[in-house]
C-alpha cells in the first residue's frame, strides 16, 4: 500500500524549551483510517494541526504524496478538515456552506452544484440544502461539516474530535456514518480523539500518543491483545495491573513473583528480563471465577468487595493479591448471579491471557 503522508523527524515546541512532539516518524497509508489517540497534552492534536498547516513544525519535514508541505499554506494543501465546533457559516444555507470551498477554488457554478448534491447524498442530507445551520440539530450540523470537508474531493480528510459535542447515542450513530463514508469513498482519514472506545470502533490503525511520542502504532486488536508497554495497556480498554519481579524467562513467556506472595505465569512483552520489575496486564474478561478458576495456569483466592450490574454482564470488584480494586467481568448468567458481597472465591486466568510489561 502506498504512503500518502510522512512525518520525518518532526518536532514541535511552543516555548523553545519543552517539546510537545518529539522526533515523530510516521507513515500514513493511502485509503486508511488512522486515529491519533491519547490523553490531553499528549501531542496528537498538534500533529494534526501541523499536517493541516495551522501550526508549523519546529524541526523535521512533513510530506504529502512525497512532496514537502511545511511551507505550503493550509488553503493550498487540498486537505479537508472537520472540527468539533462544526465551524459552519451561520449566515449561509447548507448548500451555500458546501459551495463556499468550491467557490474559493474557482470551480464553475454548474459543476459546483453537482458536487454539493453529491456531498449531501453521501451524508443523507439531500432535503436540507436550503436550511440554515441554526435550524439543524447538532448531529445534522456535524453531517454538514463532514460533507463540506468532502465536497472539493480532497486527497486527505482530517477530523479533530468531531463527535465530542454529541450525546452518546448520536455519537455512536455518527461513528458508523463516518466509517461508512470512509469505506465507500476510499478516502484517507486522520482522526484525533481521546476516546479509546471511539478509536477502537472506527480505525484501521491507531497511534497511541503520550508525552509527544507514539507509544505504539497498530490495529485495534493488536493494541488490545499485545500492548507494548504499561501505558498502552492502561489506556486501551480496562486493565488490572499486578506489579512484581521477573524470576524466570522461558520460551512461552515468564514468571513474575508478586510482593504479597505467589507468582504469575505470563506472556512477556519487549524488554522483560530476569530481575526486572514488570507490571502484569490482565483484562477483566480474561478472568474465571469459582470452580473453573482451578483449571487455570494462575489461581488465587480473593474476596468480593462490590457487585455492579451491567445487564449482559456483572462487574465484580475484588480484593486479590493485595489489590482492593481488582476487576472481574463475568456473564450475567444464573451461576454468576449467586456471587455475593463478602464471599471468598477463587479467581484464575491462563498464562497467555496476561502480559508482563515494562
Amino acid at each position: 500500500m502506498s504512503t500518502i503522508v510522512s512525518f520525518k523527524n518532526v518536532q514541535k515546541t511552543y516555548d523553545g524549551e519543552t517539546l510537545v512532539v518529539k522526533n515523530l516518524n510516521l507513515d500514513i497509508r493511502t485509503g486508511e483510517f488512522l486515529t491519533m489517540l491519547g490523553p490531553s497534552g499528549s501531542g496528537k492534536t498538534t500533529c494534526l494541526m501541523m499536517l493541516a498547516g495551522f501550526e508549523t513544525a519546529t524541526h523535521g519535514e512533513i510530506l504529502l504524496k512525497g512532496k514537502p508541505i511545511n511551507r505550503i499554506p493550509p488553503e493550498r494543501r487540498n486537505i479537508g478538515m472537520v472540527f468539533q465546533s462544526y465551524a459552519l457559516f451561520p449566515h449561509m444555507s447548507v448548500a451555500e456552506n458546501l459551495a463556499f470551498p468550491l467557490k474559493v477554488r474557482k470551480v464553475p457554478c454548474s459543476e459546483a452544484g453537482e458536487r454539493v448534491k453529491k456531498a449531501l447524498a453521501m451524508v443523507n442530507m439531500q432535503s436540507f440544502a436550503n436550511r440554515m445551520p441554526a435550524q439543524l440539530s447538532g448531529g445534522q450540523q456535524q453531517r454538514i461539516a463532514v460533507a463540506r470537508a468532502l465536497v472539493f474531493e480532497p486527497a486527505l480528510v482530517l477530523m479533530d474530535e468531531p463527535l465530542g459535542a454529541l450525546d452518546k447515542q448520536l455519537r455512536e450513530q455518527m461513528q458508523y456514518e463516518i466509517k461508512r463514508i470512509h469505506e465507500e469513498s476510499g478516502l484517507t482519514v486522520v482522526y484525533v480523539t481521546h476516546d479509546q472506545g471511539e478509536a477502537m470502533t472506527m480505525s484501521d490503525r491507531i497511534a497511541v500518543f503520550n508525552n509527544g511520542i507514539i507509544q505504539q502504532l497498530a490495529p485495534p486488536s493488536e493494541l488490545y491483545e499485545q500492548p507494548e508497554n504499561a501505558f498502552v495497556a492502561r489506556f486501551i480498554g480496562e486493565n488490572n495491573e499486578l506489579k512484581g519481579t521477573v524470576s524466570e524467562m522461558h520460551d512461552h513467556g515468564c514468571v513474575v513473583e508478586l510482593p504479597h506472595g505467589g507468582s504469575v505465569r505470563a506472556s512477556a512483552g519487549s524488554g522483560i528480563a530476569v530481575g526486572s520489575t514488570a507490571g502484569i496486564s490482565l483484562r477483566p474478561e480474561r478472568i474465571t471465577i469459582g470452580e473453573g478458576a482451578r483449571q487455570c495456569d494462575n489461581v488465587f483466592h480473593g474476596g468480593v468487595k462490590d457487585l455492579i450490574y451491567y445487564g449482559d454482564h456483572l462487574r465484580i470488584v475484588m480484593v486479590v493479591c493485595g489489590h482492593d480494586d481488582f476487576i472481574v467481568k463475568v456473564p450475567n448468567d444464573g451461576m454468576n448471579r449467586r456471587v455475593r458481597v463478602g464471599d471468598g472465591i477463587d479467581v484464575g486466568w491462563m498464562a497467555d491471557g496476561c502480559r508482563a510489561l515494562r
